[in-house]
C-alpha cells in the first residue's frame, strides 16, 4: 500500500503560526525520506488554529526543499478563483516540478461565511458551478479550449507545460462517477464522514475515462490516524483530536489542547457517545493495528493509497506516528 499525508498545518494552542510552519517543513522532509508518496495542502481560511490558506505556496515551497515527494494542494477551493488564475499557477508548479505536482480540487468553502462573503469581495458566490470551472480549469492546462468559447482565445502561460494530476476530493461519494468521468484522480475524504463504501468507489471506476492527465483510475482515500509504539501511547496523544473534533461538531471553534486538558475535559455521556462514533474517522493504536486496518480496508475497497491526517499537540508525536507506520507499511 502506498502512504501519504494530508498536512493540514494545524496550530496548537500555545504554537506560533512561525512554528507551525517550520514543523510542516520538518515533516515534508521526514516523509520524503521515508518513502511517502505525496504530500497535500489544505486550504482553510478564518481559522487561527489552521495555518494553511494558501497551498499553492506551501506546495512551491515545500517542493523546493524535497527531493522526490508528489506534492499537491487537498485540496484548492475552486469556488473562489478563476480557471485561467488556477491554470497558470499549476503549469508554473508543473514546469518547475515536473511529475512532482497535483492540483486536488474540493468543492466546499473551506471557511466560514464570513471568510467566504470576503473572498468573494461582498458578493455571493455562485457554488452551482463548481464542475464546468474544474472542465475550464483543465481545458486551460491542457490548452484544449473550444473555439466557440468565450475564453477560446485566451492561453494559460506557460504554454506546453508538462500536467499536473488532477484529482477531485469528495466526502459524500457523490462526486466519484464525476471525477472518473473526467479522467482525473478521486480522494475521498474518510476523515469527514466516515461512509467509505465500495458502490462508491466502483462508481469512479466504472465512469472512468482515460484523459491527459490520467491513463488509470487512481483512488486515495484519507484518514485521520495517531500511531504510536502501545495502544495506550496512541490514545493519549488522540484525546486532542477527540475534543477538537467533539468542539467542531458542537459549532466551537477549532483548537488543538494538550492531551492532558483534553482527558480532564467534563464530558457528558452524549459527549462520549459522540467522540466514539468519531472514531469512524479515526485510526487509533498501535502502529500495528492501524497498519492491520489499513491493510483490511485495502482489500475490502481494493484501495492502494491511504493518505493520513494526524493531528496532535505534539509535533514529536505526529512525526513518530508517520514514521511508525512508514515501518510497518512501506
Amino acid at each position: 500500500m502506498k502512504l501519504s499525508v494530508l498536512d493540514q498545518t494545524p496550530t496548537p494552542n500555545g504554537q506560533t503560526s512561525q512554528e507551525t510552519l517550520q514543523h510542516t517543513i520538518e515533516l515534508a522532509k521526514v516523509v520524503d525520506d521515508l518513502g511517502y508518496n505525496r504530500i497535500w495542502y489544505s486550504e482553510h481560511h478564518g481559522s487561527p488554529n489552521l495555518a494553511s490558506a494558501s497551498p499553492e505556496i506551501m506546495i512551491s515551497h515545500i517542493a523546493s526543499t524535497t527531493k522526490r515527494i508528489r506534492v499537491g494542494s487537498g485540496g484548492i477551493m475552486l469556488m473562489h478563483y478563476s480557471p485561467l488564475k488556477m491554470a497558470e499557477v499549476f503549469k508554473t508548479l508543473s514546469t518547475l516540478h515536473p511529475g512532482r505536482i497535483d492540483f486536488g480540487v474540493g468543492r466546499a468553502p473551506g471557511g466560514d461565511r464570513f471568510s467566504t462573503l470576503a473572498l468573494h469581495e461582498g458578493r455571493h458566490p455562485n457554488v452551482l458551478n463548481s464542475y464546468d470551472k474544474l472542465m475550464e480549469t483543465m481545458m486551460f492546462m491542457t490548452e484544449t479550449m473550444p473555439e466557440d468559447h468565450v475564453y477560446s482565445r485566451t492561453l494559460a502561460a506557460p504554454v506546453g507545460a508538462p500536467l499536473p494530476e488532477v484529482w477531485l476530493l469528495g466526502s459524500s461519494g457523490s462526486s466519484a462517477a464525476q471525477a472518473g468521468r473526467f479522467g482525473i484522480g478521486y480522494s475521498f475524504a474518510q476523515f469527514i464522514s466516515g461512509d467509505l463504501s465500495s458502490s462508491m468507489l466502483d462508481a469512479y471506476r466504472k465512469n472512468f475515462t482515460p484523459s491527459e492527465f490520467m491513463e488509470k483510475p487512481q483512488i486515495n482515500v484519507g484518514y485521520f490516524a495517531m500511531a504510536a509504539e502501545t495502544e495506550e501511547e496512541a490514545e493519549y496523544h488522540a484525546a486532542s483530536l477527540d475534543l477538537n473534533l467533539l468542539f467542531l461538531d458542537k459549532g466551537m471553534p477549532f483548537q488543538i489542547l494538550t492531551p492532558e486538558e483534553a482527558l480532564n475535559y467534563s464530558y457528558t455521556e452524549i459527549d462520549k457517545m459522540q467522540i466514539e462514533n468519531n472514531r469512524k474517522r479515526f485510526l487509533v493504536g498501535s502502529a500495528k493495528q492501524v497498519a492491520h486496518t489499513l491493510r483490511e480496508h485495502e482489500e475490502k475497497f481494493g484501495i492502494s493509497e491511504a493518505m493520513i491526517g494526524t493531528i496532535s499537540h505534539s509535533h514529536e508525536a505526529r512525526v513518530q506516528s508517520y514514521q511508525l507506520l512508514a515501518k510497518e507499511l512501506l
